[in-house]
């Protein structure tokens, strides 16, 4: 596989809908259609793996939040 974004789920969906403005109300709504989103796609590992490395503050990448991003960084160098 030369470049997994070329078979991410996410590719046929709205960019904005990876990057929810906040973390209540719509927003949570927002952050779990984009999790399907993710559930359903062939690279979610190396998408998040991708994520991790390059250290990708913001938006929904290999299904994870921010949030869940900064405890798996923290976790893995604890």
């Amino acid at each position: 596989m030369d470049d997994w974004r070329d078979l991410a789920a996410c590719r046929d969906e709205d960019p904005d809908l990876f990057f929810p403005i906040g973390s209540t109300g719509p927003s949570l709504a927002q952050t779990r259609r984009a999790k399907a989103v993710c559930r359903s796609c062939p690279v979610r590992d190396p998408c998040l793996r991708w994520a991790l490395r390059t250290g990708q503050a913001a938006g929904i990448w290999g299904g994870t939040t921010e949030t869940e991003r900064r405890l798996f960084s923290r976790q893995s160098t604890g």
